[in-house]
């Protein structure tokens, strides 16, 4: 525990406040007293903390009872008894209600039961201090947690909207890419086949199956892999193959970027020989 404990005893009669701290000689605690429910109140706005408040219940202008709900609204946390020889029942129970009691200890008391009775009142009180220390870190927590889950869901939307915009972008142009009228490859450094489009499927896959993701030696002809390794070491390739019967025009580039992207694009155009055909 921090700090010294303060006891506060209010009682109008001055050998009942030398009792009660002759009571406590031998303890570390700090006894504080009053003889009126008006002084207690000044002591307690001065003094902080106090932990335990003992009062006499019939005192002269304040009594016990009206002392002890202000005591309540000023120091809440404050262990309230109320020492009293006036044992009626109703008193004690209108004690309990309005100045939220902890013990009603009647007089003339016994010392030693006193002693444990405010041992165990700072049990009480330190307990309560604790819990309150331990909902304030909770809180706190919690308050961080809801923090951290506020700005995860916001991440998650802002990932999210990015992840359906970058999805909405590679549709829209691996749709231009299936309208174009040239048959379009993609060929990655280690020689994997990472882009057709539509014309492509059409012009190579009755012969050769699937070409996504496959390797370009496995997937394509000897004539086409020969323009692909001209594409990678001169950066650029023009020619002419023959595909069923008709050329073909074959252009190509080495693709390298900043960010790393690299990989050989090769673009196939039969609708050009047709043209040059019919002309012909």
């Amino acid at each position: 525990m921090d700090g010294q404990i303060k006891i506060l005893c209010v009682d109008d009669e001055e050998n009942v406040l030398r009792s009660l701290k002759r009571i406590f000689l031998d303890s570390d605690y700090e006894i504080l007293t009053a003889g009126s429910g008006d002084e207690g109140l000044k002591i307690l706005g001065n003094t902080e903390p106090v932990q335990i408040v003992i009062s006499d219940y019939r005192m002269p202008g304040m009594n016990g009872v009206d002392f002890l709900r202000e005591v309540y609204k000023l120091c809440p946390e404050t262990v309230r008894i109320v020492l009293s020889g006036y044992a009626d029942t109703a008193a004690i129970v209108e004690a309990v209600n309005v100045g939220h009691i902890y013990k009603f200890i009647p007089k003339p008391w016994n010392d030693d039961e006193l002693k444990v009775a405010i041992s165990n009142a700072l049990d009480r009180y330190f307990i309560r201090q604790k819990n309150i220390q331990l909902t304030q870190e909770l809180e706190a927590k919690n308050r961080e947690l809801q923090e951290i889950n506020s700005n995860l869901e916001k991440l998650v939307a802002e990932r999210t909207a990015d992840l359906m915009m970058r999805n909405r972008i590679l549709t829209c142009s691996q749709n231009i890419l299936d309208s174009l009228p040239l048959a379009v490859i993609g060929i990655d450094p280690e020689g994997q086949v990472v882009q057709c489009n539509k014309s492509c499927r059409d012009i190579f896959i009755p012969e050769s199956g699937e070409l996504m993701g496959t390797d370009r030696k496995q997937s394509l002809s000897e004539e086409i892999n020969s323009l692909v390794d001209i594409a990678a070491q001169k950066g650029r390739v023009s020619s002419r193959i023959s595909k069923d019967g008709a050329a073909v025009s074959v252009r190509g580039v080495h693709m390298k970027y900043s960010n790393g992207q690299e990989g050989i694009i090769l673009v196939f155009d039969t609708e050009e020989e047709k043209v040059h055909g019919n002309r012909s």
